[in-house]
């Protein structure tokens, strides 16, 4: 493609490859130090191939088309979006189609540091994007790069101790923030705090240490035995509601969510006999399960909660296309994550859960159809698209209708947080 040089104004998107079949899009958290969202990694993927079709600056093109037919708001909630940029994009500023506030632009380490490349970076700056440097390790030539970024991530993989000293000991006296990728374990967190990092990409959150044996807490006890309760055939409200009773946070949340637009009901309920009286058992089942979850997650990061919720409501969206039962696909998704909240292994955790043999061999890792639907949600969670394409082409699912399923449950997480918090 020809330069432009004379046009600020980028060009409108490309449409999409029809070969390229469907989209695929994904999303990687990163957090502070207090584990709270600084933004989101945007993993983009156009087809059943495990990279674009054609060259790296048309995979750009089709990402930005991406990002706009799938939408910031819908993918990021208003946090800042990591994105990814080949050099095409930032030279011809393509990237403007973004929107400056919300955006960083990701240097890929495989780019020159060419005179056109640090002019147009230092324009997009000066426009009101931020500047990160991706997978970053010092080479000739980078110091303009690095004096005009906001972010230098570090593959926490890929470098071992001592060349990540030398890195933050060259980074030493630059206004920038220094962001840990691939941290993985609980270790890795506690190491890359230690070297002085300020933010985190990886999912440690999701794998802390697990402490075999710990005496699970009362209040958390009580817990399970309402999930118990929750998905028995026949719900014993008077039972449910001595229980919930006995907790006043958990009280709050579930009436917070009872009377929120988030369930769209009439009329305002002031008891958890009403509550359930107005809004049916299913609904009831579902909210009283966000509520419990919540008070689960209470000393973990708001991220965990998140994917939870996400992995929750995509099964139940999706289960009707596996001849699945939505509301055992629900609680399947939201139970996943437990074990990281409480700290205790799935195999003590599931002895105390009322569940169906095969949702419990599910939770323990077993491959079966139950288990499909929240397989393909971690296999998205890590943008390993091929391990989505397996599980689409061996459950005969349209790719499409699951994205949909995937992106819909992005929004009502998101939804649910806002109510629950």
């Amino acid at each position: 493609m020809a330069a432009q040089s004379a046009s600020t104004e980028p060009p409108e998107a490309p449409p999409p490859d029809p070969a390229c079949g469907h989209r695929y899009v994904a999303r990687q958290p990163i957090l502070d130090r207090w584990g709270r969202v600084h933004g989101y990694e945007l993993l983009f993927r156009n087809g059943p191939e495990l990279a674009f079709r054609g060259d790296g600056d048309m995979a750009t093109r089709t990402m930005l088309d991406n990002t706009v037919i799938f939408g910031f708001d819908r993918l990021t909630d208003g946090a800042l979006a990591f994105v990814n940029c080949t050099g095409e994009a930032l030279i011809e500023q393509f990237v403007r189609i973004l929107p400056q506030s919300l955006t960083v632009l990701e240097i890929l380490e495989t780019l020159d540091p060419t005179p056109s490349l640090i002019a147009a970076c230092r324009k997009l700056k000066d426009s009101g994007f931020r500047l990160a440097l991706d997978d970053f390790t010092w080479r000739a030539g980078i110091e303009p790069l690095v004096q005009l970024a906001d972010y230098i991530k570090v593959d926490f993989t890929a470098l071992d101790a001592s060349e990540r000293r030398d890195v933050l000991q060259r980074l030493n006296g630059d206004a920038v923030s220094l962001v840990a990728e691939k941290v993985e374990t609980q270790e890795q967190y506690r190491q890359a705090c230690a070297e002085g990092f300020t933010f985190f990409q990886g999912y440690y959150f999701c794998r802390p240490v697990l402490l075999k044996n710990r005496k699970i807490p009362a209040n958390r006890l009580l817990y399970i035995q309402m999930i118990k309760l929750l998905h028995e055939d026949d719900v014993d409200l008077h039972k449910l509601s001595q229980l919930v009773k006995r907790d006043e946070a958990l009280t709050y949340r579930l009436l917070r969510l009872v009377n929120s637009p988030f369930c769209a009901i009439r009329q305002e309920v002031s008891s958890i006999e009403g509550a359930l009286m107005v809004v049916g058992e299913e609904t009831f089942r579902r909210i009283a399960t966000l509520a419990i979850a919540s008070e689960l997650n209470t000393e973990q990061p708001m991220e965990l909660l998140r994917m939870a919720f996400a992995r929750g409501r995509f099964c139940e969206l999706a289960a009707e296309m596996c001849a699945l039962d939505a509301a055992e696909e629900y609680l399947l998704g939201m139970l996943s994550l437990l074990p990281a909240m409480l700290r205790v292994p799935m195999e003590e955790l599931t002895l105390s859960l009322p569940l169906r043999e095969k949702i419990r061999e599910a939770l323990l890792g077993t491959s079966n159809i139950e288990r499909s639907l929240l397989h393909w949600m971690e296999c998205q969670e890590h943008g390993d698209w091929e391990g989505c394409d397996a599980i689409v082409q061996a459950r005969n699912l349209d790719q499409k209708d699951v994205t949909r399923c995937y992106a819909d449950a992005v929004v009502w997480a998101e939804a649910a947080l806002h109510f629950t918090a």
